[in-house]
């Protein structure tokens, strides 16, 4: 990385924050730092900047995507079986001329450590 992530601010929001369909707004997350955020705050933002779609990673999710907020999200995670701790799969997103967005997903080929 060619930044350290402090535990607080801009850069460890961008990095940690994740949405939650359990808070309307924000709420405190699971991982220790940064906060969740609800439906409402994308759509706020995705308004306030004229922007369709919010694309992020850096949170394991099963199918290797998944939709959020009306599809006005999406949380791509590009590492099957992470860590072997996790039977998730990947997923791989192309975005084509006209905006379409499709995927590909990468099954796990080895189960999970026991």
């Amino acid at each position: 990385r060619p930044v350290d992530v402090p535990d607080s601010g801009l850069l460890c929001d961008l990095l940690w924050s994740d949405p939650s369909p359990d808070v309307a707004t924000w709420g405190d997350n699971d991982r220790g730092v940064s906060f969740t955020f609800g439906a409402e705050i994308v759509r706020t933002f995705l308004k306030k900047h004229n922007l369709d779609l919010i694309a992020r990673a850096h949170q394991v999710v099963e199918d290797g995507y998944e939709f959020f907020a009306g599809r006005q999200l999406v949380t791509v995670f590009s590492a099957p079986n992470y860590c072997r701790e996790f039977d998730n799969a990947a997923a791989l997103m192309t975005i084509e001329e006209d905006l379409l967005c499709s995927f590909k997903v990468l099954k796990p080929i080895f189960a999970k450590r026991q």
